[in-house]
């Protein structure tokens, strides 16, 4: 007979349940079909140690708690997706972004607005598969932004992510939490 462990199997179904994630954020719809999103799986104790003990410098240095309730989170989460993207204008001088056009937000050093708004989608679509899973998760600004300061993605034009951690648990650890 081959029994298999709880926890491991667990641990492998939130491995697996991350690719499809990144696989969503991949597929997701985009303004003007330019694909600009990037997506990291971490899975290591190692990986996480190194992101969780800088949101903790952070979280003293910048004076913000939820920092320090995020890495306690992460300590937690066998597996975190970080989705990210490149801030390039895409062409479309439609003038979200308050300027009169392409060129003029690029002079500027400001962020096209579709930058982000396609983030949102290839992040709501990510998370929609760990909700379909039932993989307990939470969209958390704080780790994303230490992922960028950290170069994490390894392309210095990915200047936004969020993290998406993921948990099987008898509780879900991303509720109830303190500060």
């Amino acid at each position: 007979m081959n029994m298999r462990n709880s926890k491991l199997m667990e641990r492998n179904a939130l491995k697996q349940v991350a690719g499809f994630m990144c696989a969503a954020a991949r597929t997701a719809p985009k303004a003007k079909g330019v694909d600009n999103i990037a997506a990291i799986i971490m899975d290591t104790e190692k990986e996480k140690n190194m992101l969780i003990k800088q949101m903790l410098i952070a979280a003293k240095k910048e004076n913000k708690p939820g920092f320090e309730r995020d890495a306690l989170n992460l300590k937690q989460s066998p597996v975190i997706v970080l989705i990210g993207t490149k801030t390039a204008a895409i062409g479309l001088t439609c003038g979200f972004c308050g300027f009169k056009d392409c060129a003029a937000m690029e002079a500027a050093a400001a962020v096209c607005s579709y930058n982000p708004m396609d983030l949102g989608i290839a992040v709501g679509s990510a998370a929609g598969i760990a909700a379909d899973f039932h993989i307990d998760n939470r969209i958390m600004y704080s780790a994303g932004k230490i992922a960028v300061e950290m170069n994490l993605f390894k392309d210095k034009k990915i200047t936004i992510a969020l993290a998406i951690p993921l948990s099987a648990s008898g509780k879900n650890i991303f509720f109830d939490r303190t500060k």
